[in-house]
């Protein structure tokens, strides 16, 4: 693992990801009272439900796009560790530095501009699930992806200081002590 030096922005933002990774976390133990609670109906009383099929779907995709930007501050996602890590830390610090400019902020911001209109015609039409008996408000899950997907880029910025930190030096708006 790259050990980058920390900016006053990389801190500040990784603090308040952190928070926020830490808070989603329970949405897994959620996630999981659902899950039994569904099996349970089903098998011991013959009762499933679709709405608490749908609700899984729903906290797991919560869960996982807030959870981008929480694992992009921990450095737990996944990259190609076998070669990168065989690496001198200059060369991997250079290809942190392309990736973030040129893979995943491109990708955050066409995420962005293509799920703003996703999100407001399931508004408008006032989409509800296509399933009988499933959840309503449709565009409130939809709502979700852009949240997570402007979590990420504060993630990736923060991370860019750091790195730009590491590969230019101290950055000029940083007072050394």
């Amino acid at each position: 693992m790259l050990d980058l030096p920390h900016t006053r922005f990389s801190r500040w933002v990784d603090l308040r990801l952190t928070q926020i990774g830490e808070i989603t976390s329970w949405l897994w133990l959620l996630l999981l009272a659902v899950i039994v609670l569904n099996v349970v109906m089903r098998y011991a009383f013959g009762e499933g439900r679709i709405e608490f099929e749908e609700l899984q779907w729903h906290i797991y995709a919560t869960g996982f796009l807030i959870g981008l930007s929480f694992a992009n501050v921990q450095d737990a996602h996944v990259r190609v560790d076998v070669v990168r890590a065989r690496l001198p830390a200059t060369v991997q610090a250079w290809i942190e530095w392309y990736g973030i400019l040129l893979l995943l902020l491109p990708f955050v911001v066409l995420v962005l501009i293509y799920s703003l209109p996703f999100i407001e015609y399931s508004f408008v039409t006032s989409e509800v699930s296509e399933a009988p008996g499933g959840l309503p408000y449709r565009w409130l899950i939809k709502a979700v992806l852009p949240i997570g997907f402007l979590l990420l880029p504060l993630s990736a910025l923060a991370r860019l200081s750091r790195v730009a930190k590491f590969l230019f030096g101290s950055l000029p708006a940083e007072k050394t002590s």
